[in-house]
């Protein structure tokens, strides 16, 4: 029964993903279409960026615990490690999120 579970988790996963990065971007009509598409590209990015980080620190905690509990602790380090890249990754995500706002808005 666990395997159903971890495949059931890993397809919800995925779905959710699928719907938070194919979202329809607002269409905006005036300003420089350049600008609009700069912005868009930039929030897309972002997007991936934060969904990627987030991933990446839930993957390091779950290495982290795993070392932690076989007493592997080179283990343990890289999921400590694989969490201050999943944070950088959702900070740069952020960033790169409220680029593209800030741009959209310059360009009304």
């Amino acid at each position: 029964m666990k395997p159903f579970f971890w495949v059931l988790a890993g397809a919800s996963f995925a779905v959710a993903a699928y719907i938070i990065l194919n979202q329809p971007g607002p269409e905006y009509v005036t300003g420089s279409d350049d600008v609009e598409f700069a912005a868009r590209r930039a929030t897309s990015w972002g997007s991936k960026q934060r969904l990627s980080g987030a991933g990446a620190g839930l993957g390091g905690k779950l290495k982290e615990g795993f070392g932690q509990v076989t007493g592997d602790d080179e283990l343990a380090s890289e999921g400590v490690a694989d969490q201050v890249v999943g944070a950088i990754k959702d900070t740069a995500g952020k960033a790169a999120q409220v680029a593209g706002e800030t741009l959209h808005e310059v360009n009304r």
